[in-house]
């Protein structure tokens, strides 16, 4: 697959592009069976509801132990870490070829999976599931330029009421002065200036198997859950070649897969 000019030029307008339909649903399905198996046993690495919020921009910047250190059975996982090395099916799909000549395109270069962002399993439990605040994924990533981008897939819908994800388009493109974002990097919504951009987000409702490839810039933001089922989607970073972790940073602290190139 490959994309048009005119979904070429959407993307690099709009921050992010929606491929409907993209992965099989029985793909979807076994993907979504392994990952719920190591949900339900809450198999480590993985990120916890607790504390969520109260962690430092240092923290979510330095730290590369991505373990919750948690021995809570009741602990609500938020995300699955480290899926690459988890089960072949995960890598099998963060390594599809009929996907990489769109990741090329938007790139314009050799594609590399960084492993060390993102590179989950991403919930949104019923009930207990806080909603996401504006933010761009680029803030804690430490790289020579911004040539990142997210492959998010559903694994079933994805709607408001179960916190789709919501895109202030453009954003990716726009110049912020640092007053704009909270101590965390946050945009705020307390802002006058702020709120006339939030006003324009749009919500991309998903069907499963629908793929959105999002700029690493890109504002998003995503609603709690309030469904009585488990929202539970996979999400990962790809950057381009040229692009280079900041040496000592945590960004540099993962494998990077560099990924053959395919007409």
């Amino acid at each position: 697959m490959r994309l048009s000019d005119v979904q070429l030029q959407q993307f690099h307008q709009n921050g992010f592009i929606v491929l409907r339909n993209f992965l099989p649903q029985e793909k979807c399905d076994a993907i979504l069976d392994v990952a719920k198996a190591h949900l339900e046993h809450k198999i480590e690495p993985i990120e916890t509801e607790i504390g969520y919020d109260e962690r430092s921009k240092e923290y979510r910047t330095e730290v590369v132990d991505y373990s919750s250190g948690s021995n809570e059975t009741h602990m609500i996982v938020r995300r699955l870490r480290q899926v690459y090395e988890r089960d072949i099916l995960f890598k099998e799909w963060m390594e599809d070829v009929d996907i990489r000549p769109v990741l090329q395109q938007i790139l314009d270069d050799r594609v590399v999976i960084t492993t060390a962002h993102h590179n989950s399993i991403m919930t949104k439990m019923p009930h207990y599931s806080r909603a996401t605040a504006w933010h761009q994924d680029r803030r804690y990533w430490r790289y020579s330029d911004n040539n990142l981008v997210s492959v998010w897939l559903a694994l079933d819908d994805e709607y408001s009421e179960n916190g789709v994800l919501e895109f202030i388009p453009g954003s990716h493109l726009m110049q912020f002065k640092p007053e704009q974002f909270d101590v965390k990097e946050y945009f705020r919504e307390d802002t006058q200036e702020n709120a006339e951009l939030i006003a324009k987000k749009v919500s991309t409702p998903l069907k499963k198997g629908d793929v959105i490839i999002f700029h690493s810039l890109l504002l998003h933001r995503a609603n709690k859950n309030s469904t009585d089922q488990a929202k539970i989607s996979f999400v990962y970073t790809v950057k381009g070649e040229r692009t280079m972790a900041i040496e000592g940073s945590r960004s540099s602290q993962y494998p990077e897969i560099m990924l053959e190139e395919v007409e």
